[in-house]
């Protein structure tokens, strides 16, 4: 199949690229512009209905007319000269609240959006006067504006919203702040924007420039990266397609870790074609190089195959995770990353076929003996030294995975950079009013008979709550139109996003909720801390879960496809060392010595997949070498050093350019995806040098064909191929 894939794109290729490049470019436009209509914001959706703030949400949905894709602002309202706000100041803030809540906001058009595929925001915003500071200084209106908080016709909507707003508060000598919600994320987004573009266009010139360094060649260098963007859309299209008619929502963050997983693997996966196809360009100089290509594409496909479907398998684990943001992420990947194994199998060998030796044009390396260099030398110091390379590799993961004792995770969200206006808004409102005023965590209450409820009860649980130390106050009940729910909003002295917020609502508020409920009735508590609260429960129980599952089912796939118990046993305690050092790593920089209150909950499930996932990737990659050059005779630890020698410069590459994908996320400005980006790209170097090019091979030379064991290794069809010229096979000491 894979070679029948292969070959057929060798002899049509440009058949092959006319048919990606229409649907690459078709999938990614469209999908662009349908991405937002299947993304959400609201983890309290994500969270399986059996979870208290799941229901709280359902009360507050089915009972409130609270809506899903609603996004809160908080407007700040007071004098120019700083007094205190006069009862006029009131009445006419009151007037403009008025005004603007009976204007409807024109989104603008800008070239990001197509109509008919993109949404139009325009709407009425619902503006409402909340409260005044206790010392009068200002006054809170609440604004709700309905989309997508993501998308960036909801952010043109926000400043129509925010220009208006400042205009009319400015005509009645007033001054405004915005914050909270879609306010934050259009400052966040907009601080931004400029180090995003220029860390985008730094990892594209870095992975071109290490291309240049490896092949000295532009086409070499400039090739997958078009290549592979072209595949990046169409696997996003791909799955935006897929989530529409199925009725699944996505993560906002889910279409980005597409893109970036894309880039990596996809530009890993032609390197290891080009390094391939180059090194066999050398060796049949006077053969056609469609035929080099399909020959190579054949090969190298086998355990391309072999790598993205551990990708696949591992993501795919996924599924039976309970929290929805796991649940769909993991699907997600996976079917992006089989998108990019066809484009591997039919695109990637298409333009090799046409481009054959002028890929590497205008380097004259293949009218040049290859030379060993460095990948050499390290070849011969682990077939010469493998007990040493071993125990020096096991020492270096170790040491970092020790900073795995005492590892907390941390559920904070994010925030606003400190230097926006919205950031500077909420100090102001932070230096009058507790922290839990603009975020309440609210008590919905139902009947559990239909009958209309008694205010008595709904008093004495709002006194249970006023008395748990933390909760500042608990405002008066709101019912609904029948009175057979109420909405409590008890508002703590600590922010709903900290740390303490969590285990305050996690503990002595539902504690309180649970006693003080009278009988007949039920009460559910919702809000930021309380659904964090019970994604952290969440993300517990599916980490216990996924982590054994993904496991077997990675260490199943590598017997089926290496033919061996033990090679498999060897990788996966590998790659498992490695996960635990690059976690520990994590856990040293940002928490023990950066102070952090721990490392992002999601890093370690996330980890464990991309370094389990992709590490295995290179092991794939030198264990089919390994076990190709075994096959050829000779002692096995020669056979070590070739192979270490022919995929070092690629798996060094691969890893390099995979590493950037990643790292480029370590300068965002949200602490969560800092050290997301930081664990990942130090786990996949890790993974590349010390695991790929040191550890296994050393394991290899220890064991020798024992590697194998209880299959032989040969090559295809039984045959044992010839050494690579001018490499003698007993150069080194054999076992």
């Amino acid at each position: 199949m894979i070679r029948a894939l292969t070959g057929f794109s060798t002899r049509r290729p440009w058949r092959v690229i006319a048919v990606w490049a229409v649907v690459g470019v078709f999938a990614a436009i469209v999908g662009q512009s349908l991405v937002f209509r299947v993304t959400h914001t609201d983890s309290a959706g994500f969270l399986p209905q059996e979870y208290d703030a799941a229901a709280a949400l359902r009360v507050a949905r089915e009972e409130f007319g609270a809506e899903p894709d609603a996004d809160a602002v908080t407007v700040l309202v007071a004098r120019r000269d700083g007094r205190p706000l006069e009862d006029s100041d009131k009445e006419r803030a009151a007037g403009v609240a008025r005004d603007l809540s009976v204007t409807r906001m024109k989104m603008p058009w800008t070239d990001e959006q197509i109509p008919g595929l993109s949404t139009d925001y325009s709407q009425v915003p619902r503006v409402t006067m909340t409260t005044t500071a206790p010392d009068g200084s200002f006054a809170l209106l609440g604004v709700q504006l309905r989309g997508n908080s993501t998308d960036p016709g909801m952010h043109s909507l926000y400043r129509v919203f925010q220009d208006r707003a400042e205009q009319e508060f400015g005509a009645a000598g007033l001054r405004t702040g915005f914050t909270g919600g879609l306010a934050d994320v259009v400052d966040r987004a907009d601080a931004e924007k400029t180090t995003q573009t220029v860390v985008g266009l730094l990892m594209v010139g870095l992975i071109v420039l290490v291309n240049v360094l490896v092949f000295r060649s532009v086409l070499a260098a400039v090739v997958p990266l078009l290549a592979v963007s072209v595949v990046g859309g169409a696997a996003v299209g791909t799955v935006v397609g897929a989530a529409l008619l199925t009725g699944l929502e996505l993560d906002p963050g889910t279409p980005g870790m597409i893109g970036t997983v894309l880039i990596g693997i996809g530009v890993d996966y032609f390197l290891f074609l080009l390094f391939r196809f180059r090194e066999e360009l050398r060796r049949r100089p006077e053969e056609h190089h469609r035929a080099v290509a399909a020959d190579v594409a054949g090969r190298v496909g086998t355990a391309v195959t072999s790598a993205a479907l551990t990708i696949v398998a591992a993501f795919a684990t996924l599924g039976v995770a309970t929290f929805g943001q796991f649940r769909v992420l993991g699907p997600s990947v996976a079917v992006s990353v089989l998108v990019m194994l066809l484009a591997s199998l039919t695109l990637m060998p298409a333009l090799l076929a046409v481009g054959g030796r002028r890929m590497f044009w205008p380097s004259k390396s293949l009218a040049k003996a290859e030379r060993h260099g460095l990948a050499g030398r390290t070849g011969e110091l682990v077939a010469r030294r493998p007990l040493l390379v071993f125990v020096a590799s096991a020492a270096l993961l170790g040491a970092l995975a020790t900073g795995v004792a005492g590892i907390r995770m941390d559920f904070g969200i994010g925030g606003t950079p400190s230097d926006t206006a919205a950031a500077e808004t909420a100090r102001e409102i932070a230096g009058a009013l507790p922290p839990g005023v603009s975020d309440p965590t609210t008590v919905y209450v139902t009947s559990d008979d239909g009958r209309a409820l008694d205010p008595a009860g709904l008093d004495v649980l709002r006194g249970a709550l006023s008395e748990v130390a933390g909760v500042g106050s608990v405002a008066a009940p709101v019912f609904d139109a029948d009175r057979t729910a109420a909405r409590l909003d008890a508002y703590l002295t600590v922010g709903s996003q900290t740390e303490r917020a969590r285990a305050l609502v996690a503990g002595p508020v539902r504690e309180a909720v649970r006693e003080a409920t009278p009988a007949g009735l039920t009460a559910h508590v919702g809000g930021t801390a309380a659904v964090f609260a019970d994604v952290a429960t969440a993300v517990d129980r599916d980490l216990r879960t996924v982590f054994p599952v993904a496991a077997a089912l990675i260490a199943l796939i590598l017997v089926v496809l290496l033919r061996s118990l033990a090679a498999p046993v060897v990788l996966m305690l590998a790659v498992g060392l490695c996960f635990a050092a690059t976690l520990g790593a994590a856990a040293l920089v940002f928490q023990h010595l950066g102070g952090e209150p721990g490392v992002n909950f999601v890093l370690p499930l996330v980890l464990f997949l991309f370094v389990v996932a992709l590490g295995t990737d290179y092991n794939i990659l030198v264990s089919d070498r390994l076990r190709e050059e075994m096959a050829r005779g000779g002692p096995a630890r020669a056979a070590v050093a070739r192979a270490v020698r022919h995929t070092a410069p690629a798996v060094a590459t691969a890893g390099v350019v995979l590493a950037a994908s990643f790292g480029a996320l370590a300068v965002n400005a949200d602490p969560s995806t800092r050290q997301l980006g930081f664990a990942t790209a130090l786990g996949i170097l890790l993974s590349a040098f010390v695991l790929s090019l040191l550890l296994v091979p050393a394991a290899s030379a220890l064991l020798g064909r024992g590697m194998w064991w209880p299959v032989r290794a040969t090559v295809a069809g039984g045959r044992k191929e010839p050494s690579s010229p001018g490499v003698p096979e007993d150069e080194l000491v054999t076992r």
